[in-house]
């Protein structure tokens, strides 16, 4: 049986991996939307590739060049955040939300808002917009499926439990490429250094949010929505191997973990196949070879940032939306040079200390929020000296 299929955000990591599981079971999928932010070549090349009906570009000024790539194809080219919204409700039975940033929120709102089945890779739309995103899959009878590797793993040791049974959920961090650095280290690490995570393969923003341990203060808050058990029962624990890619705990004393390689077709194959499984092309675990599987607590002092989410989490109101933004920002000027490595999660503090405004009730006020915060963190934000 072919089932539809959209992927917002396809020139991207996620999307990439995604169209790579597709593109191995074609006859299963018939694609629908494809979108990305502004590279209008690629974009023209997948959608020719995958026959998809319509091709997005974020970026207007990228239109004329979609619409010349796609000369003759038939496919329709748009552009604009409209054209996002409008790609995202057209309906396909999976729709892959892996759009980065605030401008993700729209489009998966109308797509969850059509009700079928969202795989969410999209971080703000649960971290700030959690409430609000969450009050709409339920009115709409859609389906979330978690796509991070944490979530997703929890996500399958939940399969078949009673979740009022669990006693905790751990969350695994590999520490990132800074994990065993002095705080003196940290005040010296460079754009370069932090981007070069010794597991993952992922883009600048999340690599370095990993070096803070922000990545999983974020997830962390994408727990809390999407598994609904209480912050204290909700736990992070350093694993430098990032084999075992989270745990659950009942209250008999098992403790259920889903291991795998460090690829994200895995998880991703585990949402587009769910409820069944698929077939993906990477190496199965050889523990043997790996040896050991280590765990620690992490380091609040050196890496405050998953403190400072949990404290967003226990505050409410617009606090985990304000965090986020805060930390784009922040995370932007340290890949341009303009500050050091600590200020980073500083910056995050400074932010929230400077008080929050209510929870947000719709997404228009999340992205009001949003932009307040954003604005506010470049006022804080101080130039290396």
């Amino acid at each position: 049986m072919t089932r539809t299929i959209s992927v917002l955000g396809a020139t991207g990591s996620i999307g990439a991996s995604t169209l790579d599981l597709i593109r191995r079971e074609r006859d299963k999928w018939r694609v629908v939307a494809l979108t990305a932010n502004g590279n209008a070549r690629e974009l023209a090349a997948l959608a020719r590739e995958f026959g998809a009906e319509v091709a997005v570009v974020a970026d207007e000024s990228a239109l004329a060049a979609l619409r010349d790539a796609l000369a003759g194809s038939g496919i329709e080219a748009a552009a604009g955040p409209g054209a996002l919204i409008d790609a995202a409700a057209l309906g396909a039975e999976v729709t892959v939300a892996a759009i980065v940033g605030c401008a993700g929120l729209a489009p998966t709102m109308a797509a969850i808002e059509r009700g079928g089945i969202i795989a969410l890779a999209n971080k703000e739309a649960l971290v700030s917009a959690g409430d609000v995103m969450m009050a709409a899959v339920e009115r709409h009878g859609a389906t979330l499926l978690p796509v991070d590797s944490e979530h997703n793993a929890i996500f399958q040791c939940l399969q078949g439990n009673d979740i009022a049974h669990v006693r905790a959920i751990t969350l695994t961090a590999s520490g990132g490429p800074f994990r065993d650095w002095t705080t003196e280290q940290l005040q010296r690490a460079t754009p370069a250094e932090a981007v070069r995570h010794p597991n993952w393969s992922m883009g600048a923003k999340i690599s370095v949010d990993s070096a803070t341990m922000m990545n999983k203060g974020l997830e962390f808050i994408e727990a809390f929505h999407l598994f609904p058990v209480g912050v204290e029962r909700l736990r992070i624990i350093v694993h430098p191997q990032s084999i075992v890619h989270s745990m659950v705990e009942y209250r008999d004393g098992s403790t259920l973990a889903q291991l795998g390689p460090s690829d994200m077709r895995v998880p991703i194959a585990s949402a587009l196949a769910w409820p069944a499984r698929m077939d993906t092309p990477c190496d199965p675990l050889d523990l043997a070879t790996i040896g050991q599987l280590t765990f620690r607590a992490p380091d609040e002092q050196r890496f405050p940032a998953t403190r400072l989410a949990r404290e967003a989490v226990i505050a409410g109101g617009a606090a985990p939306a304000v965090l986020n933004a805060a930390n784009e920002m922040a995370v932007a000027a340290f890949l341009g040079g303009q500050i050091g490595f600590t200020r980073i999660v500083q910056c995050c503090e400074d932010v929230l200390a400077h008080g929050l405004a209510p929870a947000p009730r719709s997404l228009a006020e999340v992205i009001a929020v949003d932009a307040e915060a954003r604005a506010r963190a470049l006022e804080l934000m101080e130039p290396v000296r």
